[in-house]
């Protein structure tokens, strides 16, 4: 480890309480955005910014998407810069400002609000999603301003808005403000997902298609079913043959994926009829599909109308469908893309770990980042409870985690 490394890295792990006074503040300003109760993020990120300005980054931009619904009529969003020593590509970490609400509070054995700390685990609402990201990105920018340590490359700290509901108001904001806001030699990492031992550089996504199908009968009572056409019936052998004909008609397996094929589950089934006694003649079922990039999703939707088609004639049903949500997937970070080889070089050294690339079913907001043409990673070491009751981050992990985009930081490549 170099001289400079060594001194950020040891500076980063005498911050473990000032970690902790970050997630105190930070949890206790929710937010939520409209859609969810909430006011948006005008609070938390001003709490962001105001620890920027206080451990002396001089350079802070704050970018604003209107939304009347918020507070202060605007979804804001950071951008903090700390000079490098050579011109070229930068290093960017983006974290996300908003959370998603508390759920259900019994669940939880404290204030989903207020932190509390036992031994290594911080637990409340956002302190792993997103906070972690944020508060490591605030660490290494402290260590690298108190030690007088000018990075190789410049580091960008994004902080965004929106991330939870779409990204409206946040890096598609930004984007369609600024087209080119990232560039192609940038090394862009996105801390919001990940392996508990940080072994996972997600650089792809499955496209992504909701199904919500509607099959149409005819209602009657249960003790005369000659005279209605069962719902039900029809929907459950569409389901089945769904599932069948989409497994057969789609079966590449991609190694770099995890799970390594497409996956095409029925999920939701709303409710149809309130009495055992009644035939059904409406039935409304859902399909999750998860497909590796190199299938169009016109050729799903294709798949699916036909076995529609084959269900309408053989139960003389009505049958609709249409996409709830879909999104093709955005191309690919190389595993090969300078990004991904220094994150691996980064990791080895911070943890130990030999980080692979991989992809995955979800989808992140390192997407339109790549559908901009710009590499993008989304990798942190994290334990993944976000989105549930006692939610918690490893302060370790944060420690850790700023470590890790130090080393990107004094990267020489």
């Amino acid at each position: 480890m170099s001289k400079e490394r060594a001194q950020v890295a040891n500076r980063i792990g005498s911050y473990r309480e000032w970690a902790v006074e970050l997630e105190r503040q930070l949890t206790a300003a929710p937010a939520l955005a409209p859609e969810a109760g909430g006011k948006g993020e005008l609070e938390k990120a001003a709490v962001v910014e105001r620890v920027l300005r206080e451990i002396g980054v001089e350079r802070v931009e704050r970018i604003e998407a209107p939304d009347e619904r918020a507070a202060g009529g605007v979804r804001p969003n950071l951008v903090a810069h700390i000079p490098g020593r050579r011109p070229g590509g930068r290093l960017w970490i983006m974290s996300h400002l908003d959370v998603v609400s508390e759920g259900d509070v019994s669940k939880w054995d404290s204030d989903p609000w207020t932190v509390r700390v036992d031994g290594d685990k911080v637990y409340g609402r956002g302190v792993e999603d997103n906070q972690q990201g944020i508060v490591a990105s605030l660490l290494l920018a402290r260590a690298l301003l108190e030690e007088k340590v000018v990075p190789v490359r410049e580091v960008c700290l994004l902080f965004v808005a929106d991330e939870e509901v779409g990204s409206t108001f946040g890096i598609r904001h930004l984007l369609a403000a600024d087209p080119g806001l990232f560039r192609p030699d940038d090394w862009i990492v996105v801390p919001d997902g990940g392996k508990p031992d940080g072994s996972q550089i997600e650089v792809a996504e499955k496209s992504i298609l909701w199904v919500k199908v509607t099959v149409t009968g005819k209602s009657t009572h249960g003790s005369t079913p000659e005279r209605g056409i069962n719902a039900n019936r029809a929907a459950s052998n569409l389901v089945v043959a769904l599932d069948q004909a989409l497994h057969e008609r789609f079966p590449a397996q991609d190694p770099v994926f995890d799970p390594p094929g497409c996956t095409f589950e029925p999920t939701k089934r709303e409710a149809n009829v309130g009495s055992v006694n009644i035939v059904p003649g409406e039935d409304v079922s859902y399909f999750d599909c998860r497909v590796l990039p190199f299938y169009p999703l016109k050729e799903v939707e294709t798949e699916i109308t036909q076995q529609c088609t084959a269900i309408e004639a053989l139960f003389d049903v009505k049958v609709a469908w249409e996409p709830t949500q879909r999104e093709e997937a955005a191309p690919p970070t190389s595993p090969d893309a300078p990004v991904v080889l220094a994150l691996q070089r980064a990791v080895r050294e911070v943890y130990q770990v030999e980080a692979k690339p991989e992809g995955i079913g979800g989808g992140t907001v390192a997407a339109y980042i790549r559908r901009a043409s710009v590499p993008a990673v989304v990798w942190a070491r994290m334990d993944e409870t976000m989105h549930t009751a006692n939610e918690y981050v490893l302060l370790s992990n944060i420690v850790g985690d700023a470590r890790v985009f130090a080393h990107l930081a004094l990267d020489e490549a």
